[in-house]
């Protein structure tokens, strides 16, 4: 090789050392981010004015020091305004927007907690690797929890601006009475919105997690509910032969052990004439595609530490968290729905929606 050769090759290397120097240290204020979400610093920060490090920890009822040491990840990242002549910390607004609890464009920081316990659960997916098997829901810490939060801001909160008009008639029908079903509700946040909005209509959730189960149980006690039930149950085999007008499944298909055997036992639990509506990730089956798929590193990483494992913890092939959309659409078709139509919706570009009536 000549010298030119080897000093474009070492330029190269170096250069992409850089870059991974660049992502180790994001990946370190990724967990930060998770800090600073789960401790309410961020919604602290944002209600403040510019404030030294004791002011802040005092309005979170926090530990000045740990907190001062956050903040100077949250400044080295880019995330938090520092002042050196006053030492003071500022958390924009433009930040704060993507950042904190009802924000205006979501709050980012709840995915940030996925980054922290992907670490955590790191000598478990070795094991994967080396022997092949799964795991279980409850060896990923805190999943519901964060599915929750997901759920809160990307379904509730937009399930009737912009999620139920997909399924023209539906929202009339809800007002009217009938039987609705949630398979692999969680902790069933869309499920109590649609109960509180339609006290008509009788509303089922079954999830496999008796403990998102249990918090469910108990929001619908707390609210005085009594026209929803939850429902401990693994939803393999799963079928109720015409009992249902209405079935929904929030993100919730792709990590089951069998989707296409699920899917089809859904279709044989709605009455004729019955709407199914599905929201999963919306990235593509093949991977060349999603290149440029919103968070599609994060997304195939969730897949690679959990619903790839669960699902063959479980028995199932492990499709995983980018199964794709043409996956998705065919096995709805291939179910015998009579129409599927497809959806993605301006306010959340990571997922599809598919509306299948059969």
């Amino acid at each position: 090789m000549t010298a030119e050769l080897q000093n474009i090759s070492a330029t190269t290397s170096e250069r992409f050392a850089e870059t991974i120097a660049g992502i180790i240290n994001q990946g370190a204020v990724a967990v930060s981010l998770s800090l600073g979400h789960r401790t309410g610093l961020f919604d602290t920060m944002a209600r403040m004015a510019p404030a030294g490090s004791l002011e802040i920890a005092t309005a979170a009822d926090l530990a000045e020091r740990y907190v001062r040491e956050w903040l100077a990840v949250m400044v080295t990242g880019g995330i938090v305004d520092y002042d050196p002549a006053t030492s003071r910390y500022h958390l924009p607004e433009a930040h704060a927007a993507c950042l904190t609890r009802g924000a205006a464009l979501g709050n980012l920081a709840v995915y940030a907690q996925h980054v922290a316990l992907m670490g955590e659960i790191q000598d478990r997916t070795v094991a994967c690797f080396e022997t092949g098997e799964g795991t279980e829901y409850g060896e990923y810490p805190c999943f519901h929890q964060i599915m929750a939060e997901d759920s809160g801001q990307t379904v509730a909160e937009a399930l009737f601006d912009h999620i139920l008009p997909l399924a023209p008639g539906i929202e009339a029908r809800l007002a009217q009475g009938i039987e609705v079903l949630d398979a692999g509700c969680g902790r069933g946040l869309a499920l109590i919105e649609m109960a509180k909005r339609y006290p008509e209509s009788r509303f089922t959730g079954y999830d496999l997690c008796g403990d998102a189960i249990d918090w469910a149980r108990a929001a619908v006690r707390r609210l005085g509910l009594d026209n929803v039930t939850f429902e401990a149950r693994d939803l393999t085999g799963y079928a109720e032969p015409g009992r249902f007008d209405f079935v929904t499944s929030f993100d919730a298909i792709h990590d089951q052990k069998d989707p296409e055997g699920l899917i089809r036992g859904l279709k044989a639990s709605l009455k004729p004439g019955g709407t199914y509506l599905v929201q999963d990730i919306g990235g593509s089956a093949r991977l060349e595609n999603n290149l440029n798929f919103p968070m599609a590193s994060f997304l195939y990483a969730i897949s690679l530490t959990h619903c790839t494992p669960v699902s063959i913890g479980q028995g199932g092939e492990g499709l995983g968290t980018m199964w794709g959309w043409e996956t998705c659409e065919a096995i709805l078709r291939g179910a015998g729905f009579v129409e599927v139509d497809r959806h993605v919706l301006p306010h959340d570009p990571m997922n599809v929606w598919f509306v299948a009536r059969s």
